[in-house]
């Protein structure tokens, strides 16, 4: 996903923070947590088709972009957390708009997989069940 350079860094990890982390967050949530949030893809009423939610706190999550996360693949800004996460993935259902979204909650343990810039998450790209 590019991101316009133009939006600070700052912002992007509240973004990042804003659909990506919530700690304590079950699969049952994920109406009414992509509602109150207003995820949806971006600048559009258009229902966000998957979302995953690190249920981890923001500091926990912050740690893999230095000493508990290390570079994945080749990427120069990606990084694969040391130990796995729960995580919730929300896929869509249905074809709504926002605010009528619907999701199926899906919890998981994985390793995450971010993007960081200036040791902030910015970006959620994946997660991964196993780190071979």
């Amino acid at each position: 996903v590019e991101v316009p350079p133009h939006i600070s860094i700052n912002d992007r990890y509240k973004k990042f923070i804003n659909q990506h982390v919530n700690q304590g967050m079950s699969r049952t949530r994920c109406d009414a947590v992509m509602r109150s949030r207003k995820i949806t893809v971006t600048n559009s009423t258009q229902c966000k088709e998957t979302n995953t939610f690190i249920s981890a706190g923001a500091k926990e999550i912050k740690k893999v972009c230095n000493a508990a996360g290390k570079p994945y693949k080749n990427s120069h800004n990606l990084r694969v957390s040391n130990q796995p996460f729960p995580i919730v993935n929300c896929k869509q259902k249905g074809n709504h708009r926002y605010p009528k979204c619907e999701y199926r909650g899906r919890s998981a343990t994985r390793y995450i997989v971010i993007g960081c810039e200036d040791g902030l998450p910015v970006h959620f790209e994946r997660d991964v069940r196993d780190l071979s």
